[in-house]
């Protein structure tokens, strides 16, 4: 469970805006959020106030008969929030923001496809539509409701944003920021080619549980090896998320700590405010007790063991890179030179290749092609050391920015063949 979730309700709401404003993903004026406590009092964002600077002192609570407490007056949206709790008691925290790629989706009139990724589904539940009412006003509050009492707890709003509703705060941001990711993800696929969207029987297939072999187990005391290891890994996955190569709930780090040992990141954490304590050691087919296992536990243990050359590995869905996967397009990483010395060739591998042959994949990846990308579903990065395996990361998602930049400047030309073989010769890498 994340910290946030101890915090008195004026803390999680600045925090959050904060990750929101931080992330480009509402403004200054826009963008409100609530929390309903034990007592049915409502903590809600102020209207008005700078979002970029918002204090919990500035946070106003509103009581069940309506008093307000605190020195500014509520979000102007204090009516569709005060209309959605009254309709679904189980909602106890609710976001209202406007991010640009889910802005573009609410002008046009289209609901982002949550099949464009296997876990989106999971998270965001089915997607609702509100129609558009003046902001502020009971009607939009009576359409906002209208759609979360259907059982949707994430809406688009036409022509205006989007809102999500969770058991917390942090559940409604999950929902909100998977969304955003997913129509980033589209927007950036439909610049390639056409995207490609998941049926149901593969989303059902990638979430089946392949760790049963694993079982938890008290471990020793812990080396002072690997309590580094923890610092530098929290230190990186904190970075992950700070750039938007993770997001709170997606993106997986492990790194070798002795013969068939290794840390990975726990499944359900929030990668914001991942600490320490939270990664789970993994010895064999035993883990930490105490600890929930990340989903690919399985896969990072294959890939160790087949490629004993391979220290640290990195699951992430950044979202440039993964429009390549998804609009089912050919990633050329001949960029720069720097590019193409840390990423090669970059081989691509489709949806589920990795659940039906495992080996197809375990192989591959290796000092020789030390990233790979899995269609609609992830990249894995590889390295001796964790921050090798998160340079090849960043450079793929920044290269992969710049080609469909490209795209608009008439096109990428690729380091050609005999360049190509200079770097290989220059920088004695593996032909």
């Amino acid at each position: 469970m994340s910290h946030i979730s101890y915090e008195h309700p004026r803390d999680q709401i600045v925090e959050i805006m904060k990750r929101i404003y931080g992330y480009g993903m509402t403004t200054t004026s826009g963008g409100n959020l609530s929390i309903i406590d034990a007592n049915g009092d409502m903590w809600i964002s102020p209207g008005g106030i700078d979002k970029g600077t918002l204090q919990r002192e500035d946070i106003v609570c509103v009581k069940p008969d309506g008093t307000v407490v605190g020195r500014h007056k509520p979000s102007s949206e204090f009516p569709f929030h005060r209309a959605i709790y009254k309709i679904r008691p189980d909602v106890k925290a609710i976001l209202h923001a406007h991010p640009p790629a889910l802005v573009s989706f609410s002008v046009a009139g289209v609901i982002p496809n949550t099949a464009v990724h296997p876990t989106a589904r999971q998270i965001c539940g089915t997607v609702g539509y509100a129609p558009y009412e003046v902001p502020g006003s009971e009607a939009l509050g009576r359409n906002v409701a209208a759609a979360f009492a259907e059982g949707h707890s994430t809406i688009l709003l036409e022509n205006h944003g989007t809102c999500t509703a969770g058991s917390s705060l942090l559940h409604a941001f999950q929902r909100f920021e998977t969304l955003d990711f997913c129509a980033r993800l589209i927007n950036r696929a439909t610049q390639i080619g056409k995207p490609n969207y998941l049926s149901d029987t593969q989303i059902e297939f990638n979430l089946l549980d392949r760790n049963d072999r694993f079982y938890p187990s008290d471990m020793p005391e812990h080396s002072s090896e690997e309590l580094e290891m923890r610092y530098q890994m929290v230190k990186l996955i904190r970075r992950a998320y700070k750039q938007m190569l993770f997001t709170s709930t997606e993106g997986t780090f492990a790194v070798r700590v002795g013969k068939d040992s290794f840390l990975i990141t726990p499944n359900g954490i929030d990668r914001g405010n991942i600490e320490a304590a939270d990664l789970v050691l993994v010895k064999g087919y035993l883990y930490e007790s105490g600890h929930k296992l990340s989903r690919a536990a399985w896969f990072f243990k294959a890939i160790f063991d087949a490629q004993p050359e391979i220290n640290s590995l990195i699951i992430a869905n950044p979202p440039n890179l993964m429009a390549y996967g998804v609009a089912n397009e050919p990633f050329d990483p001949r960029v720069i030179p720097e590019c193409y010395l840390l990423l090669r060739e970059m081989p691509a591998f489709e949806f589920g290749t990795h659940f039906r042959d495992l080996a197809k994949v375990t192989q591959t990846l290796s000092p020789r092609y030390p990233i790979i990308l899995i269609k609609n579903d992830c990249m894995v990065s590889s390295g001796k050391t964790l921050l090798e395996a998160f340079d090849r990361m960043e450079v793929a998602e920044y290269s992969a920015k710049a080609t469909i930049s490209a795209r608009n400047l008439g096109g990428m030309q690729p380091i050609n063949d005999a360049q190509v073989a200079d770097l290989v010769k220059a920088f004695k890498l593996i032909p």
